[in-house]
């Protein structure tokens, strides 16, 4: 059954082991609303928490952190920070993961002042977000775990305001069940992911959705198709490459904005021939991120009923070190003619991209979105919890920033310094596949530009944010899906506007 979320009420003492009540902490000291009962399950809750009361219990300014005043016989109380002000989403997704992390499996009730909140829905939405992807865990699909949201407000609620709790809470676990889908597909060991059990998985998913067509090319049509990059990243694997292109239409024949995704899906990544040391195979099975974060996207959009058009694009392939591997030295042909002379094996995400960037540019897309686990560059540039982007629109990466700070899923945009392509020039080639000294994370970005001619762009690159080492905030260890809300709350966006501004 898994993480469920619903509605509650102040009296539903029965059914629940825990009450959550958030604080605002304002100059050290915690402060407690007044439409929430000053007596809980027994316990004495003050409007008023002191700044030395807070430190001995853990508690700052710091959201999500928590004490729990403890019953050996009935309800427990959680106090939860929500940091310094109300408004901010991400401290509610932390309130909600806290909350989560400590009851486990038993079921939480979480007080909604309704008299602090401008906006809460979004809260709600934010809450129930962070306590379904805290209770993400590999190992146990279906642990059992249940929040309910107690909205208070001095008297009765608002009809219309619970309305919007209820929609919020459905929006929430409707988007935190596919991202967790996707999390888990990236975190499935890579012999069980190969590119046909994974397209397999995409299509079966996908195909339960209304609007949703899927085509999964086998390595004969990809062939046909002349994705001379995917196969030739595929030539060293036993496994047969695959492309996956889905497509959602919410209505047949209306004029409404086309967005086109594409992602990166190395199944397991050796380096190839530029084989990686030992110890940097070890979270390889994680390279196919993208893939997987723009399928769940697709898959979303669709949940939601978006008045917009996606359509996501996956070329699919193992890149490893067999007889007939592609050799540092060898051209490889991509499908728009280009030549790519191939000097290390091991950049090997930004080949098989180039091929489905080039059907990007095939379709009638009003923007193109690729975003790939491509360059430890990106780590060096920005740590674990940013990734990178590139954008050839300022208004694009402006709404684009946008989304992200309203999902906390940070990004920071890089530049397209175009000086660099001259580091990309090859000798018997239109192009090799590295550039030379540093800035590695740009000069990928210049090599997938080549290959989306005048559309509109973005390249988000995801290589230290695709995986969680530990747990933090509401992050488990292990894969993050880090852009499935970022990019739905965008395009979400665009569809509410009907338009696409891309100047």
């Amino acid at each position: 059954m898994g993480f469920t979320s619903s509605l509650g009420t102040i009296r539903d003492y029965q059914d629940v082991s825990y009450i959550a009540v958030p604080l605002l902490i304002t100059e050290g000291v915690g402060a407690i609303s007044g439409v929430i009962p000053t007596e809980l399950a027994g316990f004495d809750i003050p409007r008023r928490l002191g700044a030395g009361w807070l430190k001995s219990n853990g508690i700052s300014d710091k959201a999500g952190s928590s004490t729990v005043l403890r019953s050996t016989t009935g309800v427990s109380i959680i106090l939860v920070s929500l940091g310094k002000e109300l408004s901010n989403l991400e401290s509610w997704r932390l309130a909600g993961a806290s909350v989560m992390r400590i009851a486990g499996t038993e079921a939480v009730n979480f007080l909604l002042p309704l008299d602090l909140l401008n906006a809460p829905g979004a809260c709600a939405q934010a809450l129930v977000e962070g306590a379904s992807l805290s209770t993400y865990d590999y190992k146990t699909l279906d642990k059992e775990c249940s929040l309910f949201l107690v909205p208070l407000d001095g008297s009765v609620p608002n009809p219309e305001t619970l309305s919007e709790i209820e929609t919020a809470i459905e929006d929430a676990l409707t988007a935190t069940d596919l991202v967790n889908w996707a999390k888990r597909l990236i975190d499935t060991p890579p012999r069980d992911a190969s590119p046909r059990k994974l397209a397999k998985a995409y299509a079966k998913r996908l195909e339960q959705e209304d609007n949703v067509t899927v085509e999964v090319w086998d390595e004969d049509k990809v062939k046909a198709e002349r994705l001379g990059g995917l196969i030739g990243v595929g030539r060293g694997s036993n496994e047969p490459v695959r492309l996956v292109y889905a497509t959602y239409r919410p209505k047949a024949g209306e004029n409404v904005p086309h967005v086109v995704l594409v992602g990166k899906g190395i199944t397991f990544d050796s380096g190839g021939l530029s084989i990686k040391p030992a110890d940097s195979m070890m979270t390889m099975k994680a390279d196919m991120s993208g893939s997987a974060i723009v399928m769940a996207t697709l898959a979303l959009c669709a949940e939601l009923g978006l008045n917009i058009r996606v359509t996501a694009i996956a070329p699919m392939s193992e890149n490893m070190t067999g007889g007939s591997a592609t050799r540092p030295g060898d051209v490889l042909t991509i499908r728009n003619g280009a030549t790519v002379e191939v000097l290390n094996t091991d950049a090997e995400g930004r080949l098989v991209l180039a091929d489905g960037l080039t059907l990007a540019t095939e379709t009638d897309a009003s923007l193109i979105i690729d975003i790939a686990t491509l360059t430890g560059a990106q780590r060096v540039a920005l740590g674990d919890q940013i990734a990178a982007f590139y954008s050839t629109s300022e208004q694009v990466a402006a709404d684009l920033e946008k989304a992200s700070q309203a999902t906390g899923e940070l990004i920071w945009r890089m530049p397209l310094h175009s000086p660099y392509n001259a580091s990309l020039e090859s000798e018997i080639a239109d192009i090799k596949n590295i550039g030379a000294g540093g800035g590695g994370s740009i000069t990928a970005a210049l090599f997938l530009q080549r290959f989306v001619g005048e559309f509109p762009w973005v390249h988000l690159d995801i290589a230290s944010t695709s995986r969680a080492e530990g747990g933090r905030g509401y992050l488990s260890k292990g894969a993050t899906a880090f852009g499935v809300r970022t990019l739905v709350h965008y395009l979400s966006e665009i569809a509410s506007k009907g338009s696409l501004p891309t100047a």
